[in-house]
């Protein structure tokens, strides 16, 4: 079997094996929803690709997913590098998202937190800040959940060992909650 066959069945496993996140889904999407259309935000965060993935998130909502309708409040707490790097000079790394979720966080708004191993210190410490604050929180893991495992109000787990198939299992929620909330957002 070549290198890409593999690929291609690993991560039709790690779809298939995502099948039994729908409950958690779905209620992840009302979180999202109900935030949007209350006049909250999204503050998205992660790193690496987990950042690249949760760039993309945000950007379905302050641009658009499918087609045009009113622009939505999500922030990518991972885009400012300036930012990034006068919080980790100050404030350490690991309290590089905590610090933004205080400062743009505000009751009703929801954290979506992205780490596909749930050992990552600031997606910790952002998880935690958040529910302090009253801001709604939304993990995205993989592998067994890691440390955040627990934190966040909805918790969808890509249970793979490997991170690019939890990256694509991550990147297919994620869209898979923007097709869940399109249409409400839309008709607003």
């Amino acid at each position: 079997m070549s290198v890409f066959q593999k690929a291609v069945d690993d991560a039709v496993g790690t779809l298939e094996r995502i099948r039994s996140l729908e409950p958690a889904l779905l209620t992840a999407a009302e979180l999202v929803r109900n935030c949007l259309l209350a006049g909250g935000k999204l503050l998205v965060c992660g790193n690496g690709g987990s950042a690249a993935d949760g760039a993309d998130f945000a950007t379905e909502y302050t641009c658009r997913f499918v087609r045009d309708r009113k622009a939505y409040p999500a922030i990518n707490l991972s885009a400012c590098g300036s930012l990034l790097t006068a919080l980790g000079n100050d404030y350490g790394y690991e309290r590089s998202f905590a610090r933004q979720v205080e400062a743009f966080g505000k009751p009703g708004d929801v954290l979506v937190a992205i780490s596909t191993s749930g050992q990552s210190a600031n997606i910790h410490q952002a998880l935690e800040t958040a529910r302090a604050s009253g801001v709604r929180t939304l993990a995205l893991l993989g592998k067994d959940g890691g440390k955040c495992r627990g934190l966040a109000e909805v918790e969808l787990i890509v249970p793979s060992s490997m991170t690019a198939r939890i990256q694509e299992g991550h990147k297919f929620l994620l869209h898979s909650i923007c097709e869940q909330v399109e249409d409400s957002l839309a008709a607003k």
